[in-house]
């Protein structure tokens, strides 16, 4: 192979990485944001454990919404939390599907105030995931998660004392969940 054959092969073999690393760039910055807490997005860890319990206060809020057109009821059922900083909560959410048709949704979240995501640990969480519910089915989705006790090292964080983790439903492959998503990770 002569060295204009071998620079065009590489020059090409460059080129598909690079078109490949632009369809995985969005999913892999996901997992990116979900592992490390990146732009405030709260992390996703089953095996996330905090290393002490504080004996400082935070009340959690919950927030729950449908996109128009998701012909679903969806609630939290607990109402706010207050817990210490360190400390593991459970909370549940209920959604019922009000239509005559099965629907498929995902839920995508968001933490606010934006500067405690990073510190938002959720260690069971439904969020991301497609649910299907039949015709008037409904479903119990509980979410474990608690304060990282890192937060207190946060001069602007520590002294925020009410986070509220919202929900939001969306019907599964449409265009308003694709912008939402979008929106999501680029923030």
């Amino acid at each position: 192979m002569n060295k204009n054959n071998r620079t065009a092969l590489i020059v090409t073999l460059v080129v598909f990485l690079f078109i490949g690393l632009s369809f995985a760039s969005v999913p892999l910055y996901r997992m990116f944001c979900a592992a490390t807490g990146f732009g405030g997005t709260p992390m996703i860890d089953p095996n996330a454990k905090s290393d002490r319990i504080l004996d400082d206060t935070v009340t959690v809020r919950f927030n729950a919404d449908v996109m128009p057109g998701m012909p679903w009821s969806f609630h939290a059922e607990n109402k706010p939390v207050t817990l210490k900083i360190g400390e593991k909560a459970l909370v549940s959410f209920r959604a019922k599907n009000n239509s005559s048709q099965a629907v498929t949704g995902t839920a995508i979240f968001n933490v606010l105030p934006e500067s405690v995501g990073q510190y938002f640990h959720k260690t069971q969480c439904f969020c991301f995931g497609l649910q299907t519910l039949q015709p008037g089915a409904e479903v119990h989705m509980p979410v474990q998660f608690f304060v990282d006790p890192k937060i207190m090292d946060d001069k602007d964080a520590r002294i925020i004392k009410t986070i509220t983790l919202s929900y939001t439903f969306f019907k599964a492959d449409s265009p308003e969940l694709e912008k939402a998503m979008d929106k999501f990770y680029k923030n």
